[in-house]
């Protein structure tokens, strides 16, 4: 069985290592990517190919920064109707229901039946279930034999964008409080209330103070690509909902964080300073 990823990052890869431990063949697309992103997914057993190839395989799965995913709709499709081939198409994006629609719209039906697709968890570990990739608009049971090899498919019911709107409320909810944590903290050590503010969160709010502790080192190396994440749970709320505008604000926020990142950690260090109880 060849199943094809397009994306090879930390969550592509590891999905295509479960794929491939479970026995199937895993396709890639690597031109263009950087020299690490190729490692990692030989490293995966992911067998790079051509556009050609990946169109003539079965079920092509794109898991890219919300920034790419209609790029990539674009190339696949533009692909597919130069061979007169069809697939189906499943977009495991974080992105909101609105681009979920318009990544559906550039197959238009004659070369792909597009299926809507969310991962909710982290990279699939050994001896781990997760993640769970939901999916909607699957009436044919298509994602079906991805259970087949080892990854763990919950269906929903409901048309395109039933999928992307579950991913988009659970990332608000999730990323948004490692954001609204990551935000206050750094007020407060920039106001001297660091240490009275963590002691405060250990006793009152002690899940949360733990949630903080493991859950914004991880954020690190992801704020960059959080930044379109935000900005698509901000488009997915609407114009006219007053809690779009904090999307907006935390995709400002993982802006400045990926930023610090590259400029040496600097923010970094003093939250995880401050974490650590140093």
């Amino acid at each position: 069985m060849e199943i094809a990823v397009i994306g090879a990052g930390a969550m592509g890869s590891a999905i295509g290592r479960r794929l491939v431990e479970n026995g199937a063949r895993v396709l890639t697309y690597l031109d263009g990517r950087s020299a690490s992103t190729i490692e990692r997914a030989k490293a995966a057993g992911m067998e790079p190919v051509g556009l050609d190839a990946i169109a003539a395989s079965r079920l092509i799965l794109s898991i890219v920064p919300p920034a790419e995913a209609v790029a990539v709709a674009k190339q696949i499709a533009a692909e597919l109707r130069r061979m007169g081939a069809k697939t189906t198409f499943m977009d495991c994006n974080a992105i909101s229901p609105r681009t979920m629609t318009e990544v559906a719209a550039i197959f238009g039906g004659d070369c792909a039946v597009v299926l809507d697709g969310s991962i909710i968890g982290g990279p699939p570990k050994p001896g781990q279930k997760g993640p769970k990739l939901y999916v909607s608009a699957d009436t044919a049971n298509d994602s079906g034999v991805l259970v087949e090899y080892g990854l763990q498919v919950r269906h929903i019911d409901g048309a395109i964008g039933a999928a992307s709107a579950l991913k988009m409320c659970y990332a608000g909810i999730n990323k948004g409080v490692t954001g609204l944590g990551a935000a206050m903290l750094l007020a407060a050590i920039r106001s001297g209330a660091d240490a009275a503010l963590k002691r405060e969160l250990q006793e009152s709010l002690p899940d949360l103070d733990a949630k903080f502790v493991h859950g914004i080192p991880d954020m690190y190396p992801k704020a960059y690509r959080w930044v379109a994440e935000m900005e698509e749970i901000s488009e997915f709320l609407g114009e006219d909902d007053p809690a779009a505008l904090i999307f907006k604000g935390m995709a400002g926020l993982y802006r400045k964080m990926a930023r610090d990142r590259e400029e040496g950690g600097l923010l970094a260090r003093q939250l995880d300073k401050l974490n650590s109880g140093g």
